[in-house]
């Protein structure tokens, strides 16, 4: 508002003189910009809120009297800040890095609850969330942890360079992860072909049935308790087909 030289409409509630009966071209000018600063400073805020808080305030005649409004309504007295404060605070000291969350989720997570503490006008530095990674950081960066201690003071480091070099160890257990697991997939698909070279059309191996059943050797047939042939060639078996008869159990 101050960039678009409104801020004054919002800030005193002036009144707009009228115009005498033979205005000079310069009390045209001024009249015309204190009218056109106080309708732009009334439209600037009807269109930053919300539809929900837009019907609360679009009876308000001035620009004065909307932000007032929302003053009272939204920023509350000095004791309802503290409050939020407290609030926020204890949010802060509670919260823990998840398994599954990245360096980056967790530290928004935390700046974002830190920005709004520092909104209410309390202070609330960067060291204070240095402390806080530190100390609730998975068990996955420790070694990067145990490294910035033998390099560098924790008591001075700055909170982008904690978060670049966990970032950093980050990004590099992921690439190893990404090769194993692409490593496991390319095993996987070798092993799948090799079983799918060594199956014949039955679904035997191919390898059984050059080192381990001979033709002539095999076990009586569960069908006809015969030996000589496998249980999937049996005449007798319950899915042969005659072709003579079209009757199921034998086969011609």
């Amino acid at each position: 508002m101050e960039a678009l030289d409104i801020w004054e409409a919002v800030e005193e509630d002036y009144e707009i003189p009228d115009l005498p009966n033979i205005p000079t071209m310069t009390q045209i000018k001024l009249w015309k910009e204190k009218k056109t600063r106080k309708s732009k400073a009334k439209a600037c805020l009807f269109a930053e809120v919300s539809s929900t808080i837009f019907t609360q305030i679009m009876t308000l005649k001035s620009a004065y009297e909307i932000w007032n409004y929302l003053k009272s309504e939204y920023e509350g007295d000095a004791r309802i800040k503290r409050m939020r404060v407290i609030n926020l605070i204890r949010e802060f000291e509670l919260e823990r890095m998840k398994k599954i969350e990245s360096i980056k989720e967790y530290s928004d997570r935390l700046l974002g609850i830190a920005n709004r503490i520092r909104l209410l006008g309390s202070t609330f530095k960067d060291s204070r969330i240095v402390q806080k990674i530190l100390v609730t950081m998975t068990k996955k960066f420790e070694a990067s942890i145990s490294a910035l201690e033998n390099t560098k003071d924790l008591t001075q480091i700055t909170l982008v360079e904690i978060l670049n070099a966990l970032q950093s160890q980050e990004q590099r257990r992921a690439m190893r992860l990404e090769g194993v697991v692409e490593g496991v997939l390319q095993a996987n698909h070798e092993n799948a072909r090799n079983n799918k070279k060594n199956q014949n059309p039955n679904g035997e191996s191919s390898v059984n049935n050059k080192i381990g059943v001979k033709k002539g050797s095999y076990p009586p047939c569960q069908h006809c308790n015969r030996k000589g042939h496998p249980p999937f060639k049996c005449w007798r078996r319950p899915d042969a087909k005659c072709t003579k008869c079209n009757q199921m159990g034998h086969e011609l």
